[in-house]
């Protein structure tokens, strides 16, 4: 398996496969890699000669400084974890932040037309400034023919979808559905950190979604988001963030509902300091 953690030699390694191949596909991560970045590799190894695997925790989409400080970084253990997936095929490239930024640490402003302030973007100040910069940095570096992002951050990868648009960008972006542990917790980094009892009363999230999708059926959108609401507030161990139903195009709350349009419910919760979030489809 090649690593790189220069940009210059991953680029100049790219090239040289580029002249033999058809394809190469990206799976940009921040590490501390599970099941679910695992999937993602595996469907972009399935359909791409070559897949690129980034690792690098990017401080400029953090608005808490405590959770970067407290974000797990696990690079060795992350490449043996690939290792098992495939040893020939796999690219790792995991940088510096001077790598990636040279001395400037900042992101760069973008508009995603409104997209940006729905959601995580009314709770992260400057979250998805930081996930452009990087992900407009990461395509320009790597050159992917397609890139592969989950649906538990599912406004992200509207906003790169918006980003590849706006830019004109010559990669597909590839939508993968959650990959969720058996008792229905989504995958994330941030599991790792749950303490036994946050860990054991965290699949209520996902239990509370399915629970609201059935109710989406028959019931309004505001009934549906106070009975959620009412749901979170007999757990002692989890604090409701927000409950958000909205336009799966639009991604802005949704005011009636109607039958021409799609919609997904969308929450964020805290287990003690640890921010988890998910989401369903309703229709």
């Amino acid at each position: 398996m090649k690593n790189f953690e220069n940009k210059s030699d991953l680029s100049e390694y790219l090239n040289s496969l580029r002249a033999h191949i058809g394809t190469i596909g990206f799976v940009p991560t921040m590490g501390a890699l599970h099941k679910g970045h695992l999937s993602l590799v595996k469907k972009a190894l399935d359909e791409n000669d070559y897949v690129v695997v980034s690792i690098f925790v990017n401080p400029t989409q953090f608005d808490n400084e405590e959770d970067l400080i407290k974000y797990p970084r696990t690079l060795d253990k992350d490449v043996t974890l690939l290792k098992t997936v495939n040893k020939d095929r796999i690219i790792v490239y995991a940088p510096s932040v001077e790598d990636i930024y040279n001395t400037n640490v900042r992101s760069n402003s973008f508009s995603f037309d409104g997209l940006e302030f729905e959601m995580e973007g009314a709770f992260r100040d400057g979250h998805f400034d930081g996930v452009g910069t990087i992900v407009k940095r990461l395509f320009e570096i790597v050159e992917p023919t397609k890139a592969y992002f989950g649906e538990k951050d599912f406004q992200q990868l509207q906003i790169i979808r918006k980003l590849v648009e706006l830019y004109q960008l010559p990669v597909k972006v590839i939508g993968c559905p959650i990959h969720r542990a058996t008792d229905g917790l989504a995958m994330s980094s941030r599991n790792t950190r749950l303490t036994k009892a946050q860990r054991e009363m965290a699949p209520f999230i996902y239990k509370t979604l399915v629970n609201a999708k059935i109710m989406f059926g028959t019931k309004s959108a505001k009934y549906v988001t106070e009975w959620v609401e009412k749901q979170f507030s007999k757990q002692p161990l989890l604090k409701l963030e927000y409950f958000i139903i909205a336009d799966i195009i639009t991604l802005k709350p949704i005011k009636r509902k109607s039958k021409k349009k799609s919609y997904r419910a969308f929450v964020a919760v805290y287990a003690g300091d640890i921010r988890l979030i998910d989401n369903i489809a309703l229709n």
